[in-house]
């Protein structure tokens, strides 16, 4: 039987806050493995084991099946996740109400990065993890990334590396630790346990694994499809600093690193902040329903997948994976595949010499607690081009044809591959200028990058797309 999760609380440390020695993480070059060392090693990971996934028809799943009642896609064991119906109803119009197929998987897993000191500075234990969904399979993960059903063994497969970490009392302090909230629009109140524990005693090596300083994980985020989403959502929660003696000064990373502190003037307070979010949840509606999958209208199924009728959106495809160093090294699944590439932006601007970013509240049709802070933008463009451009997302303009010299961050960047197949969002920092108007259309705001990183030590405020960017923006000062 697993041992319970149970864990130390954080323990005083002077000097220098947590910040500000993730700060200087940021600044540092790499003192256990060096820059060329981290290339060389992560292209050795991505060749040295045996990866493969290839389509198969949903009549291929093994350890899976239809269930005779719903039609919903269960495991064999219960557990894990189940492809479900959702019908979700957000007014009372005849467009405000539509069904789909969504993953229900109410357990909470962990996504835990464990960090330690060498020669004084903070390093980050990252893993080279192949996920069947992810662009080149195997990318920079959390030390640890478990469902419950991986770490209490329902697989039936190896015990988790490291994990011990995050369960055994004494071998770690916690730095970070919070739930958070997964794509709404495929998940249903799906969430996760974002943690951050600095190592009390030595940590056994091991070749899939490698200690790097924050800087060296920024540079990986420049890159496309290098950082996975569940290291790129524990990034965020990371206590962060903007330091006043970086280099490469110019405005818009003053600009930034005054956006970070907590001493200058905001747009609006964090109290009113608070007060205009919880409004929204309280005004809006949000109706969520599960219903058989079978009984979805608008979507079809056939021998490949469960299509939208139209060919939007998404489909529920089947591979069959395997991978020699993983848990388990051969295995069947569903996944979602979207039907093009998505877009998150944040329009960014100083206000008085402080930053900001140009925040929305969005309803999901899974979210938990009826809405949560997502980027200025936030869509699969081709679901909109054919319509007129007033029912078309805000800011798209802006967004789709900003210049190149505006962006402070572009990246590609695969969504959660354990469950999504080539899901890619093209993320974005677009820094509109002092002449951008500041005004605030209905359900959107002027934040600064330090109120929303402070609403991160809660849960289910800012959404997994805001996340990631956030995580993209601290490489930028």
């Amino acid at each position: 039987m697993a041992r319970p999760m149970v864990l130390t609380r954080p323990a005083r440390r002077e000097p220098g806050s947590i910040g500000a020695r993730f700060a200087e993480s940021a600044r540092a070059c790499g003192i256990r493995t060096s820059d060329g060392e981290l290339q060389t090693w992560f292209e050795d990971r991505r060749r040295a084991n045996l990866f493969s996934v290839d389509r198969i028809p949903l009549s291929g799943l093994q350890g899976w099946h239809e269930h005779r009642h719903t039609g919903n896609l269960v495991h064999e064991t219960g557990r894990f996740f189940t492809v479900e119906g959702l019908s979700a109803r957000t007014g009372p119009g005849p467009d405000d109400g539509w069904m789909q197929p969504i993953i229900h998987q109410p357990e909470i897993g962990v996504l835990g990065i464990v960090v330690k000191e060498f020669d004084g500075v903070l390093h980050l234990l990252m893993q080279a993890k192949m996920e069947p969904g992810n662009v080149g399979l195997v990318q920079l993960s959390p030390t640890v990334q478990a469902t419950r059903s991986n770490y209490v063994g329902a697989h039936r497969g190896r015990g988790i590396t490291h994990l011990e970490y995050f369960a055994e009392p004494g071998r770690a302090r916690v730095l970070v630790d919070v739930l958070q909230s997964e794509q709404g629009s495929w998940f249903l109140h799906k969430r996760n346990r974002n943690m951050v524990v600095e190592a009390l005693d030595e940590v056994p090596e091991h070749p899939d694994f490698r200690w790097l300083t924050l800087a060296q994980v920024h540079e990986m985020l420049r890159q496309d499809n290098r950082i996975n989403m569940d290291a790129r959502s524990v990034l965020s929660c990371i206590p962060f600093e903007g330091a006043d003696d970086a280099c490469d000064w110019d405005e818009y990373r003053e600009t930034l690193r005054r956006g970070l502190r907590d001493d200058l003037p905001t747009r609006h307070r964090d109290a009113d902040n608070l007060l205009w979010l919880t409004d929204i949840k309280a005004r809006a509606e949000l109706h969520q329903r599960l219903v058989p999958l079978r009984s979805v209208r608008g979507w079809h199924r056939d021998e490949d997948a469960i299509r939208h009728d139209e060919g939007r959106f998404f489909e529920v495809m089947a591979v069959n994976v395997r991978a020699e160093n993983r848990e388990v090294s051969a295995w069947t699944q569903p996944l979602i595949a979207p039907t093009g590439q998505g877009m998150a932006a944040f329009l960014a601007r100083p206000v008085d010499g402080v930053l900001h970013l140009l925040v929305q509240a969005k309803v999901e049709a899974g979210v938990r607690d009826v809405a949560e802070l997502a980027p200025t933008y936030q869509a699969l463009p081709s679901n909109f081009a054919d319509l007129p451009a007033h029912r078309r997302p805000r800011f798209e303009n802006e967004v789709l044809n900003a210049p190149a010299a505006t962006m402070r961050y572009d990246s590609a960047q695969s969504e959660e591959g354990g469950r999504f197949h080539h899901a890619i969002n093209n993320y974005r920092v677009i820094d509109v200028g002092t002449g951008f108007p500041l005004d605030e259309p209905p359900g959107f705001r002027w934040m600064t990058p330090r109120q929303l990183m402070s609403l991160l030590t809660h849960s289910y405020y800012v959404n997994v797309q805001a996340r990631s960017l956030l995580a993209g923006l601290q490489t930028t000062w």
